[in-house]
């Protein structure tokens, strides 16, 4: 059955095409989003939904999403989307990070040329029909020094497009190297520097604990008289009252605001206040910007549902397309592993560690943690998946490790799990075979190679004659067809385990026929998502 989407706010009808054109079932409801009831009502029949900032997908809506995989925005604020929910439910949440950045930066510099030139109050004032041409005197950018804070996608523009006003460009962002800042052509500072020395200062930082309030009243206070602040990322960024009290002071020269810590924005500290500049929220209201993160959101959207893609994903791993194709057996692998150790352990398990091997350690080894601890979580959480997975094992307390190494066996690649629990550790390693198929290729450190089947036996015992006929009648007489039958065993007559790929699961008839020989330590059926 083809995926279905539901869009339930406006975007294009270009952007719907897409889903159309990708064989996806689409339902364009541009308005329904503002019916928090109506779109409860219908929300369980889609697999995904496309949303502007109209549609809030809370903890209530996305208990009766029960088929809802991913949550698309087009654009890059999430505040209308509980994510913490969508992670427990298990649902994708994407946005659009790169399709209005041109736009948001431009806009940011609009407001620095309004706030130098006090543009909005000298065309208010023209429009009176005054002629205040000397109360307007203005500054001009050319020389002046530029403090961005945050030098990232948006950023980066705007210290591009400032180096092209012949502004000096000084930047504040934990994340820039040395050698980034060189390349960008702008001087990398640390904040308590760059706060005395810019004639404007840009924020272009997301909202987050460590950035909330970075213009404080006390770091507001360090400021060069007579700067300029220009905030066009997020409210709460800054003080807006002591802003609008040095504004008052005459410290800060103006300010440029196009986002505030309560929108919509009715009143504000800083409304009506001289030279400051004020636009509601409109940092990606173009028209390109609109049309460019509905295209985005419909083909991000498209390549998760048909191909398992995941961009711009906030809540797990991404993972491209080109990526899925390559990983895929190695995802597939990584879950097999997962669920086998996680069937086989049945006390609380206090830590997974993952060691990667060869070929694969080069991989996207976020999405196959993911896959990992989704594998062993199946077991007690059959609806968790690669997304609400780490959230399960966070909650319970486990510790997730990894390792990677160079190529130190004879595969070109695998990967081994441990589970630890209070009384023991548990590993299984396991490969992609060159016809992309998965292989367990060693089983608490005894070497096997067993194809993986959805119907599996486990078996262990001492190294003794007689098991695989043991095995075989009693199989057999209950009907259960071996498609693949693998032995292996510490040393000769120690301890020895047996790995069957069943074309069907065993009935409970023959499991205790085969504890009633007492010949098996642990005899466990098993089962595996196999495409």
């Amino acid at each position: 059955m083809a995926p279905k989407v539901l869009v339930s706010d406006k975007l294009s009808e270009t952007a719907v095409q897409i889903f159309r054109d990708r064989g996806i079932d689409v339902d364009f409801m541009p308005d329904l989003g503002k019916d928090k009831d109506k779109l409860a009502e219908i929300i369980g029949n889609y697999d995904g939904l496309a949303i502007r900032s109209a549609t809030k997908v809370t903890p209530s809506l996305l208990e009766k999403a029960d088929r809802l995989k991913v949550v698309g925005r087009a654009g890059i604020g999430t505040d209308n989307v509980d994510k913490d929910a969508a992670s427990k439910k298990g649902v994708i949440v994407m946005n659009t990070p790169f399709g209005n950045m041109i736009t948001t930066a431009e806009h940011a510099i609009a407001m620095m040329f309004a706030v130098a030139r006090q543009l909005p109050e000298a065309s208010a004032s023209t429009h009176a029909g005054k002629w205040e041409k000397s109360k307007f005197m203005g500054v001009e950018l050319t020389g002046k020094t530029l403090g961005v804070i945050g030098a990232g996608n948006i950023g980066g523009i705007v210290c591009d497009r400032a180096r092209g006003l012949k502004m000096k460009v000084i930047a504040y962002d934990p994340f820039l190297s040395e050698e980034k800042a060189e390349k960008m052509g702008v001087e990398k500072v640390e904040l308590e520097e760059l706060l005395p020395r810019a004639d404007f200062i840009t924020l272009h930082v997301p909202l987050t604990d460590q950035t909330r309030n970075i213009l404080s009243r006390e770091n507001l206070e360090k400021t060069k008289k007579g700067v300029r602040v220009i905030n066009c990322a997020r409210g709460g960024l800054v003080d807006e009252e002591a802003l609008a009290d040095l504004l008052k002071s005459g410290h800060v020269a103006g300010a440029g605001f196009d986002v505030f810590s309560e929108e919509p924005a009715k009143e504000n500290p800083l409304f009506n206040l001289p030279n400051v500049v004020c636009t509601p929220h409109l940092g990606a209201s173009t028209t390109e910007a609109q049309e460019n993160v509905a295209l985005q959101v419909a083909e991000q959207m498209s390549n998760y549902l048909i191909d398992g893609a995941v961009e711009n994903a906030l809540n797990m791993p991404s993972m491209t397309a080109e990526e899925a194709k390559v990983m895929g057996p190695w995802v597939a692998l990584s879950s097999h592993l997962g669920a086998f150790i996680g069937q086989m352990t049945d006390e609380p398990v206090k830590a997974i560690n993952i060691l990667y091997d060869g070929v694969v350690a080069e991989m996207n080894l976020a999405a196959l943690n993911c896959s990992v601890i989704a594998g062993i979580m199946k077991k007690s959480n059959p609806d968790v998946n690669l997304v609400s997975a780490p959230v399960v094992a966070k909650e319970r307390g486990i510790q997730i490790s990894t390792t990677n190494q160079d190529k130190s066996g004879a595969f070109e690649g695998y990967i081994k799990v441990t589970v630890v629990t209070e009384k023991r550790e548990r590993s299984v390693a396991g490969t992609v075979f060159s016809d992309g198929k998965p292989r367990f290729i060693q089983i608490k450190g005894i070497n096997v190679d067993a194809e993986v089947g959805p119907h599996m036996l486990y078996t262990t015992n001492e190294d003794v004659p007689g098991i695989i006929g043991t095995l075989g009648g009693i199989l057999g007489q209950a009907g259960a067809n071996i498609a693949n039958f693998t032995l292996g065993r510490a040393s000769a007559g120690g301890e020895a385990i047996a790995l069957l790929y069943l074309d069907e699961a065993p009935n409970d008839a023959a499991l205790k026929a085969l504890a009633d020989t007492g010949k098996f330590r642990q005899i466990k059926p098993l089962v595996f998502d196999v495409v």
